[in-house]
């Protein structure tokens, strides 16, 4: 029996339709992690090229979907968001925990150095008052600008909306180009050390996670462009605004925690 009654949902609930795409990202999603597993026991990454395009091609397609379904089948009532509101909730919560992981390794090697010193000896870190600061100041401005553009939004000012938006992506790409600049001018690396390792996995963890927050409010800009976001009924907007909040917060405690903290009172090895 139909859902909807001319273009619009009988009730107040959403009973998904059958789709291909969660089993075909799962598959994809486990062709990415072995190709990378033989990518990283050097056998090439060729398969793990290719299931990160599969990746992108389900993700694609099954976000085509979900918006199809909010713009045009009108299934994303109130009680609908509301029920996405709390998966976008759960989700970041544990994101939050996966963070919890990376801080707890570097805090663990920190606090009970092996041989007494950290950092450990020969390892020069980053000054935090430099690119890391200055990041700091990016993001922090790039929450503002996200703020702005949601209450743009709200107060259904086209121009705002899309300004806001259009600078905070802006802003995330600035960040992604700054942190690849501070990774080249690295004194030490990923490998032989706790404080190496750590530091790119807490790091670049999450600047991955800016990466894909740039994605989503990029993919929202082009949305409100077409004027697919109402001040009553802009969840994926909100849900992008979101992650972009917590993006922020974590970077607040990476560069307070890792950068500062962790490089309190290093002097560096003279020669």
């Amino acid at each position: 029996m139909s859902e909807t009654t001319a273009g619009h949902p009988k009730h107040q609930f959403h009973l998904v339709d059958p789709s291909p795409w969660p089993l075909f990202s799962s598959l994809s999603a486990g062709v990415l992690a072995g190709g990378a597993v033989l990518g990283m026991h050097e056998h090439g990454w060729w398969v793990a090229i290719i299931g990160f395009l599969l990746v992108l091609f389900c993700m694609f397609n099954w976000w085509r979907d979900v918006i199809k379904e909010a713009v045009v089948q009108h299934h994303h009532t109130p009680i609908v968001q509301l029920g996405l509101r709390y998966g976008m909730t759960l989700f970041i919560s544990s994101e939050v925990m996966f963070f919890v992981a990376f801080f707890w390794a570097f805090f663990s090697s920190s606090l009970y150095p092996v041989g007494g010193v950290w950092p450990p000896k020969g390892i020069v870190p980053f000054d935090p008052f430099h690119l890391p600061f200055l990041n700091t100041l990016i993001l922090l401005l790039s929450g503002t600008t996200v703020t702005w553009a949601h209450h743009s939004l709200i107060e259904g000012d086209r121009k705002g909306l899309l300004q806001g938006l259009g600078i905070t992506v802006l802003l995330g790409l600035t960040f992604t180009c700054l942190q690849a600049i501070e990774y080249s001018d690295a004194l030490f690396h990923f490998d032989g050390n706790i404080f190496g390792a750590t530091f790119f996995m807490a790091t670049g963890f999450h600047g991955f996670h800016v990466i894909v927050g740039t994605l989503f409010l990029a993919v929202c800009w082009i949305r409100a462009y077409k004027g697919q976001f109402k001040p009553d009924h802009h969840f994926g907007f909100e849900a992008a605004a979101w992650y972009w909040h917590f993006v922020d917060v974590v970077w607040l405690f990476l560069f307070l925690g890792v950068y500062v903290w962790g490089g309190h009172g290093i002097v560096p090895p003279t020669e």
